[in-house]
């Protein structure tokens, strides 16, 4: 019998570092950032080669629904989810998995988000295999740790256990424990001992898995799921879900399920760790882009100025560090450093590299001002 992998794309974030290029009803996830191709079909791009396009399922919002339903058309539209409100990713996580718990539990489900950047798409279609014949091999739970490079205080990090066997020459590593971002001092003491890797937020586990740890975990969820999925296919299943699906908690999947399940022990909570060494970037914030977009080391990224492909001609005197997105104009830098500077029709974001985390702040203040046309 053929193994049936369905990825579930988490599609429903706002994107607000990314403003002013990022809104509401445009989110980052939407907008090609680095390329021809946008984030989200970039994230089903790499998804192909291991999983067929009509099981991909994509949880979004109201407001992307249509554009994602265009961006998508080899996606089934009926597996373009709208959550009704926005409720953190551990009902997003539920949703599919409920929907296909009654025909098809042994389904393995992956999660990604769908605003990731992944330069080696040929290893993580390796990673991804190895992970998916992993989580259908009993009730286990299989996440993506990437190797942690630097002390990033906005991560998740995985302390990574013993290994305890090879997929397909890919070593599996059993998790300790969850760290959500933790503070500097013990973000640097995690990569200095070697054995910590950043979160991805892609996991891979069972249907019959990932709605049996909800059931156990989060059995508030589990119950307002189960109504859902009973009604999915009938013609109440669009006013139950939109009754009942605002009831759920808003949480992570991280809190409602991995760090209670690892609270059994490294052993006993059958959590796995595969290497998400496949050159991965969370796109974040302008900064994070500037990093992927140079595609340089350390020492380099601080002198490299970063421009729109548009932009021409391109002057740098004295000036290193930045990047600068406006769009059909010619830019000149003239003796500045580590600048960020996005102009849109309507709008024009200046900050510096290192402040761009936030820029989602610049949204907050628009919307007390009552200025919804800018956000």
């Amino acid at each position: 019998m053929k193994l049936r992998f369905a990825p579930v794309i988490l599609a429903g974030g706002s994107g607000t570092r990314f403003w002013p290029r990022s809104r509401r009803s445009r989110a980052k996830q939407v907008l090609a950032l680095d390329g021809e191709r946008t984030m989200i079909q970039q994230t089903v791009d790499r998804l192909v080669p291991v999983a067929e396009a009509e099981d991909v399922w994509v949880v979004t919002n109201d407001l992307l629904r249509e554009e994602i339903v265009h961006q998508l058309p080899g996606v089934k539209s009926e597996h373009i989810m709208s959550e009704p409100a926005a409720r953190n990713t551990a009902p997003a996580c539920a949703l599919a998995a409920f929907l296909l718990e009654k025909t098809e539990p042994n389904t393995v489900i992956g999660i990604f988000p769908s605003d990731h950047a992944i330069k080696n798409e040929k290893r993580f279609a390796e990673i991804v295999k190895a992970g998916v014949k992993l989580a259908a091999s009993g009730e286990k739970i299989v996440v993506l740790g990437v190797p942690a490079i630097k002390a990033e205080t906005g991560y998740g990090y995985i302390e990574q256990g013993q290994t305890v066997k090879t997929v397909d020459s890919i070593e599996v590593r059993r998790v300790k424990r969850f760290t959500e971002k933790p503070h500097k001092a013990l973000a640097e003491a995690f990569v200095a001992s070697g054995n910590y890797a950043w979160n991805s937020g892609m996991f891979l586990w069972s249907v019959k898995t990932l709605t049996g740890a909800v059931r156990e975990h989060s059995p508030g969820i589990a119950v307002l799921m189960e109504k859902i999925a009973a009604a999915y296919g009938t013609p109440k299943f669009g006013q139950v879900f939109a009754e009942i699906y605002p009831q759920c908690e808003n949480i992570s999947i991280d809190y409602a399920v991995l760090e209670p399940r690892s609270a059994k022990g490294e052993e006993a909570s059958e959590i796995y760790c595969l290497p998400g060494d496949f050159c991965w970037n969370d796109l974040g914030c302008w900064s994070a882009l500037h990093e992927h977009v140079a595609d340089c080391g350390p020492e380099d990224l601080a002198k490299k100025n970063v421009f729109d492909k548009t932009n021409q001609p391109c002057v740098d005197i004295d000036a290193q560090g930045n990047y600068v997105y406006a769009p059909g104009k010619a830019v000149a830098l003239v003796g500045v450093s580590d600048l960020v500077v996005v102009e849109t029709e309507d709008a024009l974001l200046i900050t510096t590299r290192e402040r761009s985390q936030d820029v989602g702040k610049v949204v907050a203040e628009l919307k007390q001002a009552g200025r919804e046309d800018l956000v």
